[in-house]
């Protein structure tokens, strides 16, 4: 068996982003009769169309719709390999990236990013959003540039994942609550009333999966979608909020925190992002000072969801 033209890769690349061989050749800078041999020979080797007329256009065939994405990550991998490397000037880079995050990103982990990032590259804007779901396809798109998060089963299977760091939920209730006295058992625990966090609204979470193994169940009588709404109705009611620990570090001032009395599986907190920027040395500094940040004691690091 013959070994393919690599060289087509980039062809392809170019004919599926324009859906057209004048504008295809126009781009390569080849006439549009080498472009019209350039599609046969792609027809030939991939045993496809690959694009085919509709009234005075092209349309691309499912199996181009395949490739698209493929080939294009294949190109951009390979011209990062063939690029120089860049040293960075961190004083001279004027950037935005924008970061999707779980609710109270900003309150617990904004401050030492923005200091350090203020401080090593001025013209640097962190732009953060918030995270309604898992799905990868703002990372696919481009739309944002760094995640935040607990990788679930919606997270694309190219997306780079590097863990953070483990957390654990504890029980917060606020000053003066009877739990905020002596030992919180499983049956003090179990006899308040709870707010629950889910960002779908759902009534079941990993603490009552964690219940229900126990043949236990606890009162929800709310459920709000986000850690800051749950510790905000705690602190001005009789409510158990149960939050992850690092997560909440600021959030819980002035309210009585206390290790939840019964097993509970931890969670660990990564951040995100595409292949395409894995290279790229902005984004890898931005990666450093997410992980460094997230490394001090003192730092607390969100993006559970």
């Amino acid at each position: 068996m013959s070994t393919p033209d690599l060289n087509l890769l980039v062809t392809l690349d170019v004919l599926l982003q324009e859906g057209s061989v004048a504008r295809a050749a126009r781009r390569l800078r080849l006439s549009p009769s080498a472009m019209s041999r350039a599609l046969a020979r792609l027809r030939e080797t991939t045993g496809d169309p690959l694009l085919v007329r509709a009234g005075r256009g092209l349309v691309p065939t499912p199996r181009a719709l395949e490739l698209r994405e493929r080939v294009s990550q294949l190109v951009q991998d390979g011209e990062a390999v063939l690029r120089p490397a860049e040293q960075i000037q961190l004083q001279q880079l004027v950037r935005t990236f924008t970061l999707r995050t779980s609710d109270g990103f900003v309150e617990n982990f904004g401050p030492a990013l923005l200091a350090r990032v203020g401080q090593e590259a001025p013209g640097v804007r962190l732009c953060f959003v918030q995270k309604t779901n898992k799905d990868s396809a703002p990372l696919r798109e481009g739309s944002i540039d760094l995640e935040t998060g607990v990788v679930g089963n919606a997270t694309g299977p190219e997306v780079r994942v590097q863990a953070l760091f483990r957390d654990r939920f504890v029980g917060v209730v606020r000053t003066g609550h009877a739990l905020s006295q002596g030992e919180v058992t499983a049956s003090r625990y179990l006899a308040g009333r709870h707010v629950s966090v889910s960002r779908r609204g759902l009534a079941k979470g990993p603490i009552d999966e964690a219940l229900h193994t126990l043949g236990w169940e606890r009162e929800i009588v709310t459920i709000v979608g986000g850690f800051s709404t749950a510790l905000a109705l705690a602190r001005a009611s009789d409510l158990i909020a149960s939050v992850p620990e690092r997560h909440t570090g600021n959030l819980r001032a002035g309210m009585h925190s206390f290790p939840l009395p019964i097993p509970t599986p931890e969670i660990t907190v990564s951040m995100l992002w595409h292949p395409r920027l894995h290279a790229d040395p902005a984004h890898r500094w931005l990666r450093g000072c997410v992980r460094e940040v997230c490394a001090e004691p003192d730092s607390t690091v969100i993006g559970i969801n």
